[in-house]
């Protein structure tokens, strides 16, 4: 698999106006107020999470990420790194940060590589969306968009259902894109899905920008996710209302897999 890197002066990406309403007067205005929600389950191996936070450190610190960055309509954003398992399990790894350039991009990088991350259990993609919905409540900035950047290496089995997750979380304007992680290292085979990118894209994302970038090879990882905060952080926004989703059960694809396996496994699912 080959990734190519995308120039920040090339990427359009079209986002949505947030309600005035939703912002305290005091709060900073920012282009973007961006989650990175990655996933620690223990289906990863030491070595694979440790991949996990140094390439988003890189990537942020990157030259690309920095221009796309610099060049948005304020040149800054406010930035967050969680770190998600089961349905209560998520770990704020760095609080809400604003990065207005390298300096600031440098020094989150530097944090995230600080320490060591901690595997945990169970993948509950719909409880670390719920969590990440709440991080906006009066995290003080105000952004022309709210994205949420969820990466992950399998389905959904704990919690509620992941659709309904991702349709509360469209409904107050917010986009969710995707990183599926392909690999192979990992413990727990029974939840490799070959078609995880598909499982990513029917059931994960949302939004009318939402897109997904799956990652097969760890030795891509970094690349792929500067090819994603480059489009994320790149677009400008419009005056359009969020698109309508095709309900997953018009999708044909079955987002309860995950619970399914589980409970094939272990029984009662939750």
């Amino acid at each position: 698999m080959r990734i190519r890197l995308l120039p920040a002066a090339l990427v359009l990406v079209v986002a949505v106006v947030l309600p005035a309403s939703r912002a305290s007067a005091s709060d900073f205005a920012v282009d973007v107020e961006l989650v990175l929600a990655v996933d620690v389950s223990r289906s990863m191996t030491l070595r694979e999470l440790e991949i996990q936070r140094r390439g988003y450190a890189a990537a942020l610190a990157s030259r690309e990420v920095v221009e796309a960055i610099e060049t948005g309509g304020y040149g800054r954003i406010a930035l967050t790194y969680v770190e998600w398992a089961g349905t209560a399990l998520q770990n704020v790894v760095i609080d809400w940060t604003l990065i207005a350039g390298r300096t600031d991009a440098e020094a989150f990088a530097a944090r995230l590589t600080a320490s060591a991350p901690t595997s945990m259990q169970r993948t509950s993609i719909s409880g670390a969306l719920d969590f990440a919905v709440r991080r906006f409540d009066g995290n003080g900035y105000d952004g022309l968009r709210r994205v949420i950047d969820v990466s992950g290496d399998g389905p959904n089995n704990q919690g509620r259902p992941v659709t309904r997750a991702r349709d509360d979380a469209v409904a107050q304007g917010i986009v969710i894109n995707g990183l599926p992680l392909m690999t192979r290292e990992g413990l727990g085979t029974q939840w490799h899905l070959d078609d995880l990118d598909i499982y990513y894209r029917e059931c994960v994302i949302g939004g009318p920008t939402a897109f997904m970038l799956p990652v097969v090879e760890w030795e891509h990882f970094q690349q792929a996710v500067r090819n994603k905060l480059v489009l994320e952080l790149a677009g400008w926004p419009v005056p359009d209302p969020p698109a309508a989703l095709l309900p997953a059960s018009e999708s044909g694809y079955d987002c309860l897999i995950g619970e399914k396996i589980w409970d094939n496994l272990y029984g009662d699912w939750n």
